[in-house]
């Protein structure tokens, strides 16, 4: 029996921002079996991939080959008569220069199957994310895009003399190396030298330029800026240069790049928080969580669980893998019994929430003598069971323990040292181009230096806490900024008090 044939989806992937990809783009990407993605479609759409799904980089400019239409084509083809979900990922959207029209004609040669998703175009995300409407009301009512790049196997069909005439905003795509030839045609038929010119080169993306210029001088600003693809060019009087940047560019940490470095299950709540901001945020975890080797003293605890007064958690991980283990032995919550909780901080207070259990202690200060100290008063004599990590400070069990509890602990997680660093980020440390790097935990700070050395000082720290930044500090790598707050937010916040100069 042959297989059924699969069906290909031809995504627009929007502009660069992975935020802007449609809702049922990111559906299609989710049931793919294999990804055939451009360059421009940003990387982290392909987390959105199932972990067995074929990514297929279609090749970038400037890095190695390039892949032709036609074997583009047969790609989506062959896969998809292997009884595949392809989704083919474009930068922008799939129906403006994308070889729309060719693919589907292969497609339909072949009795292919497809849906095409339109996504959010590179016109439109220059106009928003520069803040340059393409309509106005006095002064354009129309948009003609216009490629600046024409197949060399014909004739140009663009007839300069009406686009000179056109009265309304022209957008070109592709034009940055063009400049020079589409601007002078324009001038040759007509169009006023003074014409108001705005060239953004990497839309919606945390690096975003944008140039203003005229006409006549589009050409030399390319050249003397040396501007590269990708950008978008617009031309026509909405692209005169306003007085006060845009929203886009205003953002705190725009043009900003920080690296969050920890364990990647845990580091998007503090990645998107920066994102918001303006930040482009590079991920390199230092240091790896997983389940211990050994569940027989959690199982133990486990079995008794009925004999502790309280159970501790000092992180969120830990209250992850306490529960995993418990639900994993076939219990519930119920299993608890009368134990109350105590959790060192909000994010350990919010893991526990997940499971609709509240804390009945959370210090003010979110630290293990800060906690020890608020069980004091109600340890004498009553059973306390610490869930912990495979390293961390004794302070908790040892304070608890003089103030007259019993203590049991037992590992529920495992931290490690990532061993490795990825090539690319260790490049980019070491060329001095990451502003800022986040240090949330002891283990972090020793793994990083481990992992990066003296190119540490190639970038500013930030702590999540004094006791963080006492042992960078130890290390040889003082912080630059240390947080008040000891949480994601506490420490975007002294990033942001370090960048406005505030002590």
């Amino acid at each position: 029996m042959t297989s059924p044939i699969g069906k290909v989806y031809l995504v627009g992937a929007g502009p660069g921002d992975p935020g802007l990809l449609t809702l049922r783009g990111a559906e299609c990407i989710r049931i793919a079996d294999v990804v055939l993605y451009d360059y421009l479609a940003s990387p982290q759409l392909l987390a959105g991939a199932p972990p067995n799904a074929e990514l297929v980089c279609l090749g970038r400019h400037g890095h190695g080959r390039l892949m032709s239409q036609a074997e583009i084509s047969d790609a989506m083809i062959r896969h998809a008569h292997a009884g595949r979900s392809v989704v083919r990922l474009k930068g922008g959207d799939p129906s403006i220069f994308a070889h729309l029209a060719e693919e589907l004609a292969a497609l339909e040669a072949a009795g292919v199957p497809y849906e095409i998703v339109p996504g959010i175009t590179a016109a439109q995300a220059a106009s928003s994310h520069a803040g340059i409407p393409l309509t106005q009301r006095d002064d354009a009512s129309c948009i003609a895009i216009v490629t600046g790049q024409e197949s060399a196997e014909k004739e140009s069909a663009l007839d300069y003399a009406a686009l000179a005439k056109f009265p309304g905003t022209l957008v070109f795509y592709m034009g940055v190396t063009t400049a020079p030839v589409w601007s002078h045609a324009l001038l040759d038929n007509g169009k006023s030298p003074a014409t108001p010119v705005a060239i953004v080169r990497r839309c919606s993306l945390p690096d975003q330029e944008t140039h203003f210029t005229t006409l006549a001088d589009v050409g030399d600003v390319v050249r003397r800026t040396k501007l590269r693809p990708p950008a978008v060019i617009i031309v026509g009087d909405v692209a005169r240069q306003r007085d006060l940047e845009n929203w886009f560019a205003t953002r705190p940490l725009f043009g900003r790049t920080v690296l969050v470095t920890r364990p990647e299950h845990q580091s998007q709540d503090l990645s998107n928080q920066l994102r918001r901001l303006g930040a482009n945020v590079l991920s390199q975890p230092a240091i790896e969580i997983s389940e211990p080797h050994d569940w027989s003293a959690v199982d133990d605890v486990i079995a008794r669980l009925h004999e502790f007064d309280w159970i501790v958690f000092s992180s969120a991980n830990g209250v992850q893998h306490f529960f995993n283990r418990l639900f994993a032995l076939g219990h519930d919550v119920r299993r608890l019994g009368n134990a109350k909780l105590a959790a060192i901080g909000p994010a350990t207070v919010a893991a526990l929430a997940e499971y609709q259990l509240r804390a009945d202690v959370q210090p003010d200060t979110y630290r293990a003598e800060a906690l020890a100290e608020a069980l004091a008063p109600k340890a004498r004599g009553r059973r306390f069971f610490l869930a912990r990590a495979s390293r961390g400070r004794e302070v908790l069990a040892e304070m608890l323990t003089n103030s007259g509890a019993i203590v049991e602990q037992a590992l529920v997680y495992e931290s490690r040292d990532v061993t490795a660093a990825n090539e690319d980020i260790a490049t980019t440390l070491a060329a001095g181009k990451i502003d800022w790097t986040t240090v949330t935990s002891s283990a972090i700070a020793r793994s990083l230096v481990g992992l990066f050395g003296d190119a540490l000082h190639e970038t500013r720290l930030a702590a999540i806490s004094p006791l963080t930044a006492d042992v960078l500090t130890e290390l040889g790598h003082p912080p630059a900024a240390i947080a008040e707050v000891y949480t994601a937010g506490g420490l975007i916040d002294a990033i942001l008090d370090a960048e406005s100069g505030k002590p």
